[in-house]
């Protein structure tokens, strides 16, 4: 009982390592969905007081645009990708809905300044300014989760689904579709998102503002020292902080790696010692059957038979281990648990399988060659 209770909680502590990560590396090799890569976030705040009207905000962003080696510029919400900061809401449409959408406040320079690429429709333009119903673009798992797989949305209506909202019984109407997007981070899944247009009218004051801008390559401090000078000496009560996407990424990362890498040493710590376990209990029990197996050897079994017979017994103990734990993770997929493809999971369950097969056979070879080298005589003389 002790063996099997030993290699069901080392399968089941595998398993779980294992499905964070391969679920992680899968997410890492999937695109972000924009580039992110030469792009600075400008976190614009007004003064002690004060706010920033619109028209204003704009005309700044207008002469900060034309320096040297700014690219493009957009107005946009506080999250921003790789930002501590989500906006998220559940939109409807019929009897579909897409929940936990991210959010994102866009203008019409938004996709050439992130690179956003675009799978159907179009961009948000200066001819949606007299558009009957609000312009949204949406990510593909959004239009899934609203439309059904395979479904055009372009030119369809939905609407949000937050009962404690402004805009819920506003219609918005897709214009365009993109690529899935990773914003969370390198190990982020691709959540359904879903970008509304910024009214050009819009008279709202603001303390804040949030700005992506594409630089060009190799620019650096002296650029960053521009945009903070051009910034004070157009408003005076403004004050700019630049980041780049990159170190908020890195950022984002930091926090992901540290769990990642302590939930691994415990799983390699915690099978270290199941090995031990596992070697010294069969170390022990071979020295509790020498009669057993020294009769065995007088009847004729052979050195590599009596080894077999205690391999044999080990797998057979591995197999009813790992059978009660795979019927505890087959759970997992079955339920859908925690939005991980089932795909991971069984891919999870069939490499922990793997290292507890690999890892009992090992400890069990050494102990399984020392019961074969047992001699009849020696074995049988205090019987």
């Amino acid at each position: 009982m002790l063996l099997l209770s030993e290699i069901f909680f080392s399968f089941v502590v595998l398993f779980g390592v294992a499905t964070l990560l391969f679920n992680y590396g899968r997410n890492y090799l999937q695109p972000f969905g924009f580039q992110h890569a030469n792009v600075w976030r400008l976190n614009i705040v007004a003064g002690q007081g004060d706010k920033m009207a619109r028209a204003q905000l704009v005309d700044v962003l207008r002469q900060v645009r034309a320096l040297p080696g700014v690219l493009d510029i957009t107005l946009t919400s506080d999250n921003t990708p790789f930002r501590f900061n989500t906006s998220n809401t559940s939109y409807v449409n019929g009897t579909r809905k897409a929940t936990d959408v991210d959010c994102y406040d866009a203008d019409d320079r938004y996709a050439s300044t992130l690179g956003v690429k675009l799978r159907a429709g179009r961009w948000f333009e200066a001819r949606d300014d007299a558009a009957a119903h609000r312009p949204a673009i949406i990510s593909q798992n959004t239009s899934d989760a609203l439309f059904g797989p395979g479904t055009s949305a372009v030119g369809r209506l939905f609407r949000s689904d937050n009962p404690f909202g402004r805009d819920t019984l506003r219609d918005y109407q897709v214009i365009g579709v993109v690529d899935n997007v990773r914003a969370g981070g390198d190990f982020a899944s691709a959540t359904p998102s879903a970008w509304i247009r910024q009214q050009p009218q819009d008279t709202a004051r603001s303390e804040s503002a949030s700005v992506l801008m594409r630089v060009a390559p190799g620019q650096g401090a002296a650029l960053e020292q521009r945009i903070v000078r051009t910034v004070a000496s157009l408003t005076r009560q403004w004050s700019t902080q630049v980041y780049s996407l990159e170190k908020d990424r890195v950022d984002k990362l930091k926090p992901t790696l540290a769990p990642l890498a302590a939930l691994a040493l415990i799983a390699i710590f915690l099978v270290v010692n199941v090995a031990l376990g596992l070697f010294g209990m069969l170390w022990y029990t071979i020295s509790q059957r020498r009669a057993e197996i020294g009769l065995r050897r007088a009847m004729g079994a052979t050195g590599p038979g009596i080894s077999r017979q205690f391999l044999g017994e080990m797998m057979v103990l591995t197999t009813l281990g790992v059978l009660g734990g795979v019927l505890l993770a087959a759970q997992f997929p079955l339920l859908g648990a925690f939005g991980v493809a089932p795909q991971v999971y069984g891919v999870a369950m069939l490499v922990a399988t793997g290292v507890i097969f690999v890892l009992t056979a090992l400890c069990a070879w050494q102990p399984s060659r020392l019961a074969a080298a047992i001699q009849p005589a020696a074995a049988l003389r205090e019987e």
